[in-house]
């Protein structure tokens, strides 16, 4: 099994993975639209890989076969207050 991945014009740090080059056939139109125009990130074998950076491989495996897609958003942001309050207790 191959993925094609590409990267989003609007998010950062946003990724799509179809099943075929240039098929965006079975992404919604309402997540295209927010996506902006997809740009070619990379073509990937998914067979015989052990991981994915950022994603889960088996999530994206069923993704892909059950929806036709997968889409990678970033990590959430990093709460710096939160974490600084959190030392500050322990000590």
């Amino acid at each position: 099994m191959f993925c094609v991945i590409y990267r989003s014009t609007r998010r950062d740090q946003t990724y799509l993975y179809v099943e075929k080059r240039d098929d965006f056939s079975r992404v919604p139109a309402t997540l295209m639209q927010s996506f902006g125009q997809p740009q070619l990130a990379m073509i990937l074998p998914l067979d015989g890989r052990k991981k994915l950076v950022g994603a889960d491989l088996e999530k994206v495996k069923e993704a892909l076969t059950t929806q036709g897609y997968y889409l990678q958003l970033p990590p959430p942001p990093e709460n710096l207050l939160k974490q600084h309050l959190a030392d500050n207790d322990r000590q």
